[in-house]
Parts: structure tokens; sequence; C-alpha cells
């Protein structure tokens, strides 16, 4: 795969043969599903999380001028920047994320100079799997390995975070970061995005297959949206605070929260509480994968969804149709919306046997809905590696 690459970048920018001494190192990272969480984010800041066997890949090589050179062999488009330059550009898309790896190394005081990027990768887009993140713990690794840094990778990800708000002035993905450079095949990441601390627990589903379903939906405002509740819900928190000093959410028992929320919105309430409730089901979820019992994994993963759907009401109707066929499955270990929400996909886990069966319970979906639902196959993959 990264040999592949590897051939493409030397085409593009014209590097022949070996005797022109020219260093080309290429780096991949995976795609991440986040089982449960997501939502708490940055409130409690707890996923259950995984690797999966999509990748962006990237490879860079140096230049002989301050010259930046972005090539996308997926879309054929090329972008360009330089030293003075290299902040967010809305035309610039795919190729904003590669720069905020370089300024990170920039940040750290390394001798950065032109370079060349090549990208490309079979991680579905827009439906939740941290394709962006992706982009930028490859470029990240790339770069490490081109500098031969020995810097810590967790220190690493911080810079990296104050890079992406630097350029795109919000914060990123902390835990698709941790999942993307942590992860490795047949196993959850228990992840606490406050000190970036990951707790491993062995898959229990060798026999099983990821599905990703996408549902087709694309709600215009949905960012937004999303920005708004977000919002809501750190103003309610902070009023909390203000009520109970030291207030740790994710020590709160939904008896205290309810004695706790008299001058909060129902609405508000209900998102909260979500919240509370996810915690504890991460360390039910945890409990049930150390003991393989998957029917307890499968009913935490569906009690999740129904709280997205009810408490904090992300779902839509094709989200939850999708949801609901697929628990009517036999050997179905869990089916919850995966994304921000108000939009995206489903995935599901479920027997190697059972992918037939499950496929003909979803036929029905574009008589009611007038579209087709797109299926991705994947499993569980590995951390970020680099190649010279």
């Amino acid at each position: 795969m990264l040999e592949g690459i590897n051939r493409i970048h030397c085409k593009e920018y014209e590097i022949k043969n070996a005797k022109e001494k020219v260093p080309v190192i290429a780096a991949k990272a995976p795609g991440v599903i986040h089982f449960l969480g997501g939502h708490s984010s940055p409130f409690a800041g707890l996923f259950l999380s995984t690797a999966i066997d999509r990748y962006v890949q990237i490879a860079i090589s140096p230049r002989n001028d301050n010259s930046m050179r972005f090539y996308s062999a997926d879309f054929g488009e090329r972008r360009r920047a330089n030293m003075n330059t290299l902040k967010y550009k809305r035309e610039d898309r795919w190729a904003n994320y590669i720069k905020t790896a370089i300024y990170t190394f920039i940040k750290l005081g390394f001798p950065v100079k032109g370079m060349n990027f090549t990208i490309s990768g079979n991680i579905p887009l827009h439906i939740g799997l941290a394709s962006s993140s992706a982009i930028e713990i490859a470029a990240l690794t790339a770069l490490r390995s081109f500098f031969n840094s020995k810097i810590d990778e967790s220190e690493l990800v911080r810079y990296l975070a104050k890079s992406h708000q630097l350029i795109f002035g919000k914060n990123p993905d902390l835990a698709a970061y941790i999942a993307g450079l942590y992860g490795k095949k047949d196993q959850f990441l228990l992840i606490n995005e406050a000190d970036l601390s990951i707790e491993r627990i062995k898959s229990p589903f060798s026999n099983c297959k990821i599905i990703l379903i996408d549902s087709r939906v694309h709600r215009h405002g949905a960012e937004k949206e999303l920005a708004t509740r977000r919002n809501e819900l750190k103003s309610a928190l902070d009023m909390l605070s203000r009520e109970r000093m030291g207030l740790d959410i994710r020590e709160l028992e939904e008896t205290e929260l309810l004695e706790s929320m008299g001058g909060i919105p129902e609405e508000i309430r209900r998102r909260i509480l979500h919240i509370v409730q996810e915690n504890r089901r991460m360390h039910e979820a945890k409990n049930f994968l150390l003991y393989s019992d998957l029917l307890g994994f499968s009913r935490t993963i569906f009690n999740s969804h129904e709280s997205l759907r009810d408490l904090f009401e992300l779902s839509c109707p094709e989200i939850d149709w999708l949801v609901k066929r697929t628990e009517e499955t036999d050997k179905v270990y869990g089916a919850r919306m995966n994304g921000n929400g108000l939009r995206g996909c489903v995935y599901a886990i479920l027997k190697n046997d059972a992918v037939k069966e499950f496929k003909k319970r979803i036929e029905d979906y574009e008589k009611i809905f007038g579209f087709q639902p797109a299926l991705y196959g994947m499993k569980f993959g590995r951390g970020s590696q680099a190649l010279k």
C-alpha cells in the first residue's frame, strides 16, 4: 500500500530514480469509529473507539525552495502554499489538514523548508469515520519520520491539537488522534480525552464484521445546530459548577444530577442526562467486553442509540429505521448512529454469516425513503505507521 503511494508521488514530482538521492517518506493512518462517547466531548471526554482497516496514505519529499506543494491522487487536485501563507483557505479543503501537521513541526522548532506532499486514501468521506483526523495523523507520522523526531507521540498530539485550533478556529477530535496513533487490530481503546490516557481491551468479535450503512441523509445547517447545542450544554454545566464547586460530570450519579438541575430548561436537562448515562454505559461496555458478554455489550450499544435519539435528540427517521431493522436481525451485536448526528450513518457489528440476512433486512429502505443506502464492510485496523 505504502509502496503504491510512493510510486504516485515520484511520478507526480518527477523523482526518477535513486541516484537523485531524494528521500521519500510514506505513512498511513486509519479511520476511526467511536462506538460510545463522542457527543460528550469536551464535557466528559470518554470514548470507546477503534481504528479501522481503511486508511489515508501520505508521501513526502523535500524541495529546493520554500514552496509547499500538495497533490491529491484521488481528486486529481493540486494545491500550493509557502511558509508565509500556511493558513486556512476554504478552497484548499483537504490540504488544510496537512498544513496543521506542518505548522506543528514549525512550532516545535524543526527546520521545515519546502516540501512535496501526495495524498490518497480509501476512508469513506462525511460519515463520521474521522477521515480528516487521519490526514493530520498520516502527515504528522510522515514528518516525524522525515525529521527523525524522538518527541513522544502524546506530546505531538497536544501540539497538533493546538495547530488545528489555530488553523481551523475550533478544537479537533482528540480521541480520533489517539485511536489513529495507537489503534491495534482486534482491540478496543477506552480513551480519556482529558489526559490522553488509554486502556486497551481485547475484542471478542473475531468472527464478526463491522458494517457502516450510509443513510445518504444530508441535512443542511447540521453543524450550526450542533454548535448551538454544545454552547447550551456548556452554559448549563457552568451553572451546575457554580452550584457545586469542583463538579466533575464523569463522577455524577443520575440522582445527584436531577437534584441539581432545577433551573435548567427541560431539553438541556435531557442532554446532560445523556452524557451522565453514556459515561455509565462506557464502563458497562468495558466489563461486557472483558468477560466476552456479547449480548450485554449489544444491549449497551442499542441503549446508547436510544439515548441519542430520545435524550440528545440527534437522530432522524432514516437512521432510526436502519438501527431498528439491524436490531431485528439475528447474530447482530449492536447498532448505533455514527458521527455527529442529524444525518450520516449507522455502524453495526454482526457475525460474518449474518451479512446476507442483514442486507435483505434493509432492502425496503429505498422504497420507504426514496434512495439507497451505501454499505461498507470493514474490520479493526492498526494505528499509523511510516515507511522510508
